[in-house]
């Protein structure tokens, strides 16, 4: 029988990309990690890992026994999580990633008031502008804005909000200001690098009628954060589409400007994404819920 320990530690190796690395993560000695691993590929039968003095690799058996690891860690630790939780309430670990503006001003208040209700459970939040993989991330859940692509996790839907194209007073006074769709889709653009190129959206004008519309220049200033965009804009250097929870302040204080008030951009969704797994820890569906209640009292915070 597979013994879990070795297991977790072969995948903290993976993840670390070392021996020493995963020796660091886990709080032992290389000497006992490097001989746990040697056992694991004893007992598997076959070379899980390729090593040189320069670099560690996975072997094409190691990759998919690293997949299924994984896949056995987690739902190990969510038994685990429900076997605590029945004698002391949640407990465990609960690592959520989220982008770092949506979770500075959602998540991160959420999650306190959860943490405080379950002071057993141990809360870890990453926040990232990349979509990190939440299986070699080895998260519980992450908070995605925005069109939801990815079909291979559980999705729950939160909320939505709205997309505001925004500029500084400044830019408008020097360049013109924006009457119709076609001045803004020949402006200045400032772009999120996650934007597929040219970029479009299905938008409403003010008679409720839809209207594709298309920029066909490539942005101008290319960025990967929402809160470098906004400071872009803030600056002059264009025109950008940004969430209404994140750019209303700014407007109400006229710093930015909302161009072509009457024209209504798609709506994007708030999600709750968790690995697609058998089992779902009691730890992950209770703080969905919770989230879900805690969008609901504060809409006016979360913009749903």
């Amino acid at each position: 029988m597979l013994n879990l320990q070795r297991l977790e530690i072969f995948v903290a190796v993976v993840n670390a990309g070392s021996f020493t690395g995963g020796a660091v993560s886990l709080g032992l000695t290389k000497a006992v990690v490097s001989f746990n691993v040697k056992q694991l590929e004893s007992e598997t039968g076959v070379a899980l890992l390729t090593r040189s003095t320069r670099r560690l690799a996975l072997t094409e058996s190691g990759e998919r026994f690293y997949q299924r690891c994984q896949d056995l860690l987690q739902e190990a630790e969510a038994v685990l999580d429900d076997v605590r939780r029945d004698h002391a309430g949640l407990s465990g670990q609960l690592r959520i990633t989220s982008t770092p503006e949506y979770g500075a001003r959602v998540v991160v208040p959420a999650l306190a008031a959860f943490s405080a209700l379950h002071p057993q459970l141990r809360i870890q939040h990453v926040a990232s502008s990349h979509h990190d993989d939440l299986i070699a991330g080895r998260f519980d859940l992450a908070i995605r804005l925005g069109q939801l692509t990815d079909s291979s996790h559980h999705a729950a839907a939160l909320g939505r909000f709205g997309i505001l194209p925004v500029a500084s007073p400044a830019f408008l006074r020097e360049h013109g200001n924006i009457s119709t769709p076609d001045q803004l889709a020949a402006s200045r653009w400032i772009a999120h690098s996650r934007l597929p190129l040219p970029m479009s959206w299905p938008v409403t004008d003010a008679q409720g009628k839809q209207n594709p519309f298309r920029v066909t220049t490539p942005p101008a200033i290319v960025a990967d954060s929402a809160s470098a965009l906004l400071a872009f804009a803030l600056a002059g250097a264009g025109v950008v589409l940004l969430p209404d929870w994140l750019v209303q302040p700014e407007i109400d204080a006229q710093r930015l400007c909302h161009v072509l008030p009457g024209h209504r951009f798609p709506p994007q969704g708030i999600f709750a994404l968790y690995p697609n797994t058998r089992h779902v820890p009691e730890k992950v569906r209770s703080f969905i819920d919770f989230l879900q209640s805690w969008l609901a009292e504060f809409p006016a915070q979360a913009k749903i």
